[in-house]
């Protein structure tokens, strides 16, 4: 295989680093550099503070480093137009918070479904992809609820439905246990590693050091800094 034929990292972060004006200054990254390869999944751990929002607003081109890159599958984000990272975020990035941000009074098909409305996809198509989705997230027989009828888990799973539905090349998931039960936060643990067995790319944020326990890869921050970068063996 030559150089040109080598998969760039499917996000990369080189020297990034952001700070926000004060008195002092704060520095909320220092200097960041990270690379995560098309299909590992990562867990980005460490205490309140530490800079672990930062860095995942940074790698969804959600935040622009003060200094430094930030590259989607080799592409460098750093000097886009909103417009051009506004794309990139729509369709290859997708995102799942803690706090899940479903529409209310809309059914889980719909909730997904809108995951597509601003990528051009016909309304008969975009609803046949949101029905795949909350197949493949195991909530097939959820279709038609709205999410104050169900858990928090099964509302969790929409939300990572809606993640995934554009097929992006990064899931970026910030807390997504933060609002779980251990059963439900384990739930969702286990269905991250089975999407990730099935080959997606996934960073999960989180504080928690059972839940990073689980996963493959752990980047601990600590004051803005990678402190450790491990990879478990099983």
């Amino acid at each position: 295989m030559t150089v040109a034929e080598v998969a760039a990292p499917a996000l990369e972060l080189q020297s990034a680093t952001k700070s926000y004006p004060g008195t002092p200054p704060v520095l909320a990254l220092d200097g960041v550099s990270l690379a995560i390869e098309p299909g590992e999944m990562v867990g980005v751990v460490g205490p309140s503070g530490c800079g672990k929002s930062t860095m995942l607003h940074m790698m969804g081109t959600l935040d622009r480093p003060s200094s430094g890159k930030v590259l989607v599958d080799g592409l460098d984000t750093s000097e886009l137009s909103e417009r051009h990272l506004s794309a990139i975020r729509g369709r290859k990035l997708g995102f799942v918070f803690q706090r899940f941000f479903l529409l209310s009074g809309t059914s889980a098909l719909e909730n997904v479904a809108g995951g597509l409305l601003y990528l051009g996809v016909p309304p008969r198509e975009r609803r046949e992809r949101a029905a795949a989705a909350l197949d493949r997230v195991g909530l097939g027989n959820r279709k038609s609820h709205i999410p104050s009828k169900m858990s928090g888990g099964e509302r969790q799973r929409v939300a990572i439905a809606r993640a995934l539905v554009h097929d992006p090349s990064l899931i970026l998931a910030d807390e997504p246990t933060g609002n779980l039960d251990s059963r439900a936060s384990a739930s969702i643990i286990e269905l991250f590693e089975r999407l990730h067995a099935e080959g997606s790319t996934i960073v999960v944020v989180t504080h928690n050091d059972e839940i990073a326990a689980e996963l493959p890869r752990i980047v601990r921050l600590l004051d803005g800094q990678v402190q450790s970068d491990e990879r478990q063996t099983r």
